[in-house]
């Protein structure tokens, strides 16, 4: 590499350069073996590397030929001295400017191809072979060609970092230990680390693949949940609008009723499975992530480097990462579409009986964000409310239920019958009733008594709680415990303001839950509490079930 003929050769073909290209690093190669070298090792689309120092390159890496390259092998070839003719050496400012040369070599600078970080300095071939051959310098650190050793050594004690504290993660030296600012910290050589940190990857790797697997299954059922819906529904929808046909013509506004009930099942159950299938994507897209910053980690051959990066992605523990959850079936049970086709065969048999419907007083009042707690979010279309955030100073011996989390429907009703159906789904801990106490949110107090707070609205209001399981019917400080076979997906509430009843039904099967007795003398106004959310496992919406147009009974 001494001569003017070696520095214009490619180090892959040992040719002179065709096409020559200059990397980041600053070596040179043709465009065709660098091309070749890539490709050889399945790199097209990165991360790409010099052959040379091995140094790792941008992925959106563009060669360009170096024109000044080309134009001295032209010369050279050109102008190529005959056999036996001194060739003079190139200096260093022919060379690359980023060509680093060997500090020992005095006379005839040579191109350095490693460094020591014992003598601070960057070596030739020749003066390697120098370290290798003499004892005394034989147990010098000789490391990869950086153009920056200090980089490599400790800034403090300009020692070689020849180990990893355990407490801070940062690579330290012998006197960072001893008499440093790590002194008395657990630490562990470079290696043993290096190869703990790379087999806790590889475990997570594996963990990763798992979890994806898991994630990958779970959208598969969400899939077949979402047609087994669409299929189900066309059936019902099929066989419902079949009797409906042998009924008399009177009954077509029944049957429009029926038609939009399962539209509305329909909507909301998928709308429910594209959110789960939503949650499953993102963290197969996390995962992801993990795993190719894992990856990318791995194929790090430089000890130092590989902590170094390891420590700045905060990877060098396993990530916590949270359960792939199992879809329930449950979940997406076609109960009320069966619901729906037995009370069309009833109404075949005795069609009295069953006029006019309980769907048939359905409404879907609009929340009032006025009335809602700061710490609740309501939808756009103002028919969903969760729970914003969780307070610092709130835990799980907070009552989740407590009224003052609740928020209040706009239309209020003073007379008649009225009906209304709220989605909980999954949710672990939700509140639903009814209250006589509309409170403003601007200053607290409550448009029907001005001294109305949080105990006085629960004199004022009747609703089913269900907390983890259990199901309460609660008024006051009273509370009964309810008896419910199957988990409630949906609540429905029925309130006849002339007879003063207010009863509560599973919104599937349409089984009564609860009836309270109440005397109303002011308006009455829809309830919805999502209750507190503890580490994100109650964060799911509390929804008001909404078809396109109620039917009116008496027209």
């Amino acid at each position: 590499m001494g001569t003017v003929e070696e520095t214009l050769k490619c180090p892959v073909c040992r040719e002179f350069f065709t096409d020559p290209v200059t990397l980041q690093c600053g070596h040179d190669f043709c465009l065709t073996c660098i091309q070749a070298v890539w490709e050889t090792d399945g790199s097209n689309d990165g991360p790409f590397f010099c052959p040379e120092c091995q140094v790792f390159l941008p992925s959106d890496l563009s060669l360009e030929i170096n024109t000044s390259l080309q134009d001295k092998v032209k010369d050279f070839s050109t102008n190529k001295p005959s056999t036996g003719e001194l060739r003079t050496t190139p200096s260093r400012e022919t060379k690359s400017s980023s060509t680093i040369h060997c500090d020992q070599c005095i006379e005839t600078p040579s191109v350095a191809i490693r460094t020591c970080l014992t003598c601070d300095a960057s070596l030739c071939q020749a003066h390697i072979l120098l370290h290798q051959q003499r004892s005394a310098l034989r147990e010098h650190t000789v490391v990869e060609l950086t153009g920056d050793p200090l980089s490599l050594k400790c800034r403090e004690h300009h020692d070689e970092l020849k180990l990893f504290c355990m407490e801070e993660r940062v690579s330290v030296c012998c006197l960072c230990v001893l008499v440093g600012m790590h002194k008395n910290h657990k630490v562990s050589q470079l290696q043993e680390t290096c190869t703990d940190f790379k087999s806790m990857l590889e475990n997570t790797m594996t963990q990763l693949l798992k979890r994806r697997g898991e994630a990958e299954h779970a959208i598969k059922d969400l899939e077949s949940l979402y047609t087994q819906i669409v299929k189900s529904a066309a059936d019902y929808r099929e066989r419902v609008s079949d009797k409906y046909n042998r009924i008399r013509v009177v009954l077509d506004g029944d049957e429009r009723l029926m038609m939009q009930i399962i539209d509305a099942e329909e909507a909301h159950t998928t709308e429910w499975l594209e959110a789960q299938r939503g949650a499953m994507e993102a963290q197969i897209k996390e995962i992801d992530n993990l795993r190719a910053s894992s990856k990318s980690l791995l194929e790090e051959t430089n000890d130092l480097r590989f902590l170094q990066q390891i420590t700045a992605r905060n990877l060098c523990d396993p990530p916590d990462l949270a359960p792939i959850q199992e879809i329930d079936r449950d979940l997406c049970d076609l109960e009320k579409l069966r619901t729906v086709e037995g009370l069309v065969d009833d109404l075949s048999m005795a069609l009295s009986q069953h006029f006019p419907r309980m769907w048939s007083y359905l409404s879907s009042p609009s929340l009032d964000s006025n009335t809602a707690h700061p710490k609740l979010e309501i939808s756009q279309d103002r028919k969903q409310v969760h729970w914003r955030r969780q307070p610092a100073s709130e835990s799980l011996s907070t009552q989740p239920y407590d009224s003052q989390y609740c928020v209040l429907a706009q239309e209020s009703f003073t007379t008649g019958q009225h009906y209304w159906e709220v989605i909980v789904q999954e949710k672990p801990y939700w509140l639903i009733g009814v209250s006589t106490g509309r409170v403003d949110k601007k200053d607290g107090t409550s448009q029907n008594s001005p001294s109305l707070g949080v105990t006085d609205l629960s004199k004022t209001s009747w609703c089913i709680y269900h907390g983890d399981g259990r199901y309460l019917a609660c008024h006051d400080t009273q509370e009964k415990q309810l008896t419910v076979g199957k988990r409630i997906r949906k609540v429905g509430v029925l309130a006849n303001i002339q007879k003063g009843e207010l009863s509560f039904y599973n919104a599937d099967s349409m089984a009564l839950l609860h009836s309270f007795c109440v005397q109303w003398t002011e308006p009455l106004y829809p309830m919805l509490n999502p209750c507190i959310d503890v580490n994100g496992l109650n964060r799911q919406p509390l929804t008001l079930l909404w078809i396109k147009e109620s039917w009116d009974w008496q027209v």
